[in-house]
C-alpha cells in the first residue's frame, strides 16, 4: 500500500500526522513536527513519494506554529 513508504519517511523524519488517499485519486493529510523536519517531509512529498505514485502537484495549505503536537505518531486513515 503506498502510504506505507509515508508513513516510513515520516517516522524516519520524527514527524507526526496522517495520510489518507482521497476517492479522487489524491492524497491528502497532516504534517506536524519541527519546522525543519515539516519541510523535509514537504520536500519528499513533493518530489519523491511512494514508489508507485505520479505526483502532479502539491499543495500545502493552514501552515502555522503550535505549542504542541496534536498526534503522537504517524499513521494512515481510511
Amino acid at each position: 500500500f503506498p502510504n506505507q513508504y509515508t508513513e516510513q519517511e515520516a517516522k524516519k523524519l520524527g514527524v507526526v500526522g496522517w495520510v489518507k488517499n482521497t476517492s479522487q485519486g489524491t492524497v491528502t493529510g497532516q504534517v506536524q513536527g519541527p519546522e525543519e523536519r515539516v519541510n523535509e517531509m514537504k520536500s519528499w512529498l513533493s518530489k519523491v513519494g511512494s514508489p508507485s505514485s505520479r505526483i502532479d502537484k502539491t499543495n500545502f495549505s493552514n501552515e502555522k506554529e503550535i505549542s504542541k503536537l496534536d498526534f503522537s505518531a504517524f499513521n494512515t486513515r481510511y
